[in-house]
C-alpha cells in the first residue's frame, strides 16, 4: 500500500527538534529586513524561543514536510497591552515566514487558526503588534480586519525577548464574532 503525504498545510506545536530550523528562519528574516531596509529585529533570543516551545506557545505551519512559518501565541500581554489586557484575547507574536513560501498567503492560515482558537476559548480579540514605522505591514494586517489601536514604545525589560525591547510598535486588534 502506498503511503500518502499530506500536502495540505497544517498547524501544530513546534518541538525541541525544530529549534535549529526556527533559528535559521529568524536569521533569514533579520537578513531580509536589513537587505530591504525595513525596520525590524536586530537579533533574537534563542532561549526565549526554546521556552516558548517548552510551554507549548510556539506553533509551526508544515506543508509536505516543509516548515512554512512559525508564530508564537500568548493569552496575556500586560507588558505591551497594559490596561487593555483583560484576559479576553489571543496574542500573535513573532510571525516568521519561510521566504520560500512568499506569496502563498500563509498568514491566512495563522489568522483562520487564531479565530478558531479564540472562538473555542470564548475570547473576544486577536491582538498583535508590529513595527509602527512599517505602514505597508500595518496596511496588510488591516486587510484581514485588524484595527489600529495605538502606537506604543516597548520597555527595556528582561521579561521581553531581546527582539521586542525598545521598539515603536503599532498595536492591532481584530474582534472575533460569533
Amino acid at each position: 500500500m502506498q503511503e500518502t503525504v499530506n500536502t495540505q498545510p497544517f498547524i501544530e506545536h513546534a518541538m525541541p527538534e525544530d529549534i535549529a530550523v526556527v533559528c535559521r528562519l529568524f536569521e533569514e528574516a533579520i537578513a531580509f529586513q536589513r537587505q530591504n531596509h525595513y525596520i525590524g529585529w536586530k537579533s533574537f533570543d534563542q532561549s526565549f524561543i526554546e521556552r516558548d516551545i517548552q510551554k507549548g506557545l510556539l506553533y509551526k505551519i508544515v506543508n509536505g514536510g516543509q516548515l512554512m512559518s512559525v508564530f508564537s501565541i500568548c493569552l496575556s500581554d500586560e507588558l505591551i497591552w497594559r490596561e487593555k489586557e483583560k484576559g479576553d484575547a489571543i496574542y500573535l507574536h513573532r510571525i516568521i515566514l519561510n521566504q520560500r513560501f512568499k506569496g502563498e498567503k500563509v498568514f491566512i492560515k495563522i489568522f483562520d487558526w487564531a479565530i478558531a482558537f479564540a472562538k473555542q476559548r470564548q475570547l473576544k480579540y486577536i491582538r498583535m503588534d508590529t513595527w509602527a514605522e512599517n505602514s505597508k505591514l500595518i496596511s496588510y494586517y488591516k486587510t484581514y480586519g485588524f484595527y489600529f489601536i495605538e502606537n506604543y514604545h516597548t520597555g527595556d525589560t528582561k521579561e521581553l525577548p531581546v527582539q521586542h525591547r525598545n521598539l515603536n510598535v503599532a498595536l492591532l486588534e481584530y474582534m472575533v464574532t460569533g
